[in-house]
């Protein structure tokens, strides 16, 4: 008798914010409130996309002497709970934030982090760039310099921070800090590279797709950020999806 098996795809969606220019306190804010509402699965898998004013980061175990004695006195500094050590954030970065419930065999750190360079790797590819990883440290380079960074934390196996990519940043503000703690590390972006205004809007898209492929998602769904924001007063309110 033959026996037949059938295999259940599993239909997973990645909300997708697009959410503009946001204040590094309160970007931080909405992620440990996402982070909350999704380890109650009162939401699903989202993706923030967005930029920082500028800003300094250094990670829970990062070396303040990263930060050099030129940086810009009017930059705040913010240490937070992700891996990594200082980077800068700025308008003309693209910053991601995934707020993803890691499940099953996902629940691999390491695996995580690869899984973010290639997404990445793969939206790069869009603008006839080809970027790399390099051994033992994390992030993206093109050539010689770097273009994005990562720096993730993840509380009871929800991700929250992310990732960092430059489109069309002002690079003199890495020239404050040592970046990632890598001695002559230079940074570069989009820019940079392709010699071309940079559209930040293309770049978002390009990373929407690749996080969907990179990470084995069936839809994409454009989520309304005012949702996102009602989330914070601890109501478990639902993520719509945003009117096209």
């Amino acid at each position: 008798m033959r026996r037949f098996i059938f295999r259940v795809l599993t239909e997973r969606t990645l909300g997708i914010a697009r959410l503009g220019v946001v204040g590094y306190e309160a970007a931080l804010a909405l992620q440990n409130a996402l982070v909350n509402a999704r380890i109650a699965d009162q939401i699903g898998d989202t993706l923030l996309l967005l930029e920082h004013p500028h800003t300094f980061t250094l990670g829970r175990g990062a070396d303040e002497r990263f930060i050099l004695p030129q940086r810009p006195p009017d930059v705040p500094i913010h240490r937070v709970s992700r891996g990594g050590q200082v980077t800068y954030h700025g308008p003309g970065q693209l910053v991601g934030y995934p707020i993803l419930k890691l499940e099953g065999r996902d629940r691999d750190v390491g695996l995580y982090l690869r899984r973010l360079e290639e997404a990445i790797i793969r939206a790069l590819d869009k603008f006839d760039i080809a970027a790399t990883r390099r051994e033992k440290l994390t992030g993206v380079w093109a050539g010689s310099r770097k273009i994005a960074s990562i720096g993730v934390g993840i509380r009871r196996w929800v991700t929250y921070h992310g990732l960092a990519l430059n489109v069309n940043c002002e690079l003199d503000y890495f020239r404050a800090i040592v970046p990632c703690g890598i001695d002559g590390c230079e940074m570069t972006s989009i820019e940079a590279l392709t010699g071309a205004k940079a559209n930040i809007s293309e770049v978002y898209a390009a990373l929407e797709q690749s996080s969907r492929d990179v990470f084995g998602y069936n839809e994409l769904k454009a989520l309304d950020g005012a949702a996102l924001w009602h989330l914070m007063d601890g109501a478990a309110h639902p993520l719509e999806p945003r009117s096209q």
